[in-house]
């Protein structure tokens, strides 16, 4: 197990754990904390997978870690690194399980007293417009040709269908696809787990939020994002559900087949990963790059459920201030080195936070979240990265012991949070006291320089699985 001893404090909030640490490592390993956040990020094998990751070949600069770090597949959840284009390596470890889980945030021009006396209402207006858990869609059952047309356009395709405004792409990050996605290449068995979720939830730490404005921090900003004081806003979480889910379990299969073959030796067979130039590495390259894509049109059809709801009530409407990605990987360039070089970058539980971009970083639904926007120093130094949430302190398993659900919810509907869930037992596994502190794990992003705090946001009404 690591100790602080074993780590060497570089500037304010940033500590490294030398290239020397281990033979076999490329770069150093870098982590974005706190003393007291250390102290949480020593009871998991997370530094331990960071180092690993510092190993891969092709890996540049640096292996680093957000304040949200916790113990992952392979990769540690808020681990960002970056390999070089073309050869470097492309690990499915890197980009998870969840291809594109990530973030969208509508915003209204309602204010919170509008909701007043209705929350109760909205919650279960949502939940029944929203399928969550493990329900399939009731909207859209999808055949072979139109499930490779999400595959293909993403967001695009929803907007086409309806299921959308026109200017929703000009607020998405790629614009909600990425092109080189290659629908014919998934598996028929991810497929047939995709046919009938689009529009769906899912379980677990994804969730639908609507939250009031609580705070603004910097007004010159939110005025560009369009943010007020005591504003409703929208928070949707989740990913391309069961089809990224074996996109993933396909390709780690694969290229754990192909090891030997490109002769990578790895100190956790976890981070099992391929050359991008080779065939293995290029066709996981294009299949996440589909799944990414049902993953942003699972996210538009979402939205377009919510604003359903939100007409039908306040006759509101509903623009989306920015879609983010947290568990992807994609070709950028960035300056190593005194050198622009063009490399393969996987954020896992990560967030890009390029200069200027809004940052969303969800809290737990007991806790608040956070506007953000990104700086010149996260370009500078986590290859334009941020965190991505509060990241867990405490397994699924421990919350159980530590929490009864049905109290959760009366004690947060206390508080004037109002809780749609289709289980108890989930909304125990998430309960607000298994994650870090939020306000801790921004406060060091804001401190590292690699963001900026915009508002803060409070939770009213939300929809879990």
């Amino acid at each position: 197990m690591f100790t602080k001893n074993d780590l060497k404090q570089i500037k304010p909030f940033l500590w490294e754990i030398p290239k020397t640490f281990r033979q076999n490592m490329n770069v150093p390993a870098r982590i974005f904390a706190s003393e007291k956040i250390l102290s949480d990020i020593f009871k998991d094998k997370s530094l331990l997978q960071l180092v690993n990751v510092a190993t891969l070949p092709g890996i540049q600069k640096a292996a680093y870690a957000m304040p949200d770090i916790h113990e992952g597949y392979a990769f540690p959840i808020g681990g960002v690194a970056a390999t070089l284009y073309p050869d470097g390596v492309i690990s499915p470890g890197g980009i998870g399980y969840d291809i594109n889980c990530g973030v969208r945030l509508l915003k209204t021009a309602l204010t919170k007293e509008v909701l007043n006396h209705h929350q109760g209402l909205l919650a279960r207006r949502l939940f029944e417009e929203i399928p969550s858990g493990i329900k399939p869609s009731r909207r859209l059952k999808l055949d072979g040709k139109q499930l490779e047309k999400i595959l293909e356009k993403g967001a695009a395709w929803g907007i086409e269908q309806g299921y959308g405004q026109g200017d929703d792409l000009n607020f998405l990050e790629s614009r909600g696809y990425l092109e080189n996605a290659d629908p014919e290449s998934v598996s028929e068995i991810a497929k047939a787990r995709g046919r009938n979720q689009l529009g769906t939830l899912g379980s677990g730490n994804h969730f639908v939020e609507v939250d009031q404005v609580e705070e603004i921090f910097d007004d010159s900003i939110a005025r560009q994002f369009g943010l007020f004081q005591n504003q409703v806003v929208v928070l949707i979480h989740t990913g391309s559900r069961g089809l990224g889910h074996q996109v993933a379990t396909d390709n780690i299969k694969i290229m754990l087949n192909s090891l030997a073959k490109y002769h990578i030796p790895l100190p956790d067979r976890e981070l099992a990963c391929a050359p991008l130039s080779s065939e293995e590495g290029s066709n996981y390259f294009n299949v996440m790059a589909a799944a990414a894509n049902f993953a942003w049109a699972n996210r538009q059809l979402i939205a377009w459920e919510v604003r359903k709801v939100f007409k039908e009530m306040f006759d509101g409407n509903l623009i989306t201030l920015y879609d983010v990605a947290h568990n992807i990987a994609k070709i950028e360039e960035h300056e190593i080195e005194g050198q622009i070089k063009k490399v393969i970058i996987h954020r896992k539980g990560a967030t890009r936070a390029f200069d200027g971009q809004p940052v969303i970083i969800p809290g737990s639904m007991g806790s608040a979240s956070y506007v953000l926007v990104g700086t010149k120093e996260a370009m500078k130094e986590a290859f334009g990265s941020s965190c991505h949430g509060a990241g867990r302190r405490m397994s699924r398993h421990a919350a159980l012991k530590e929490v009864q659900g049905k109290k959760l919810k009366v004690d947060l509907e206390a508080q004037g949070i109002f809780i749609q869930s289709g289980s108890i037992k989930g909304l125990a596994e998430e309960a607000p006291l298994a994650y870090k502190d939020i306000h801790e794990v921004v406060d060091i992003v804001v401190g590292a320089q690699i963001a900026k705090k915009v508002a803060k946001l409070k939770p009213m009404v939300v929809i879990k699985g």
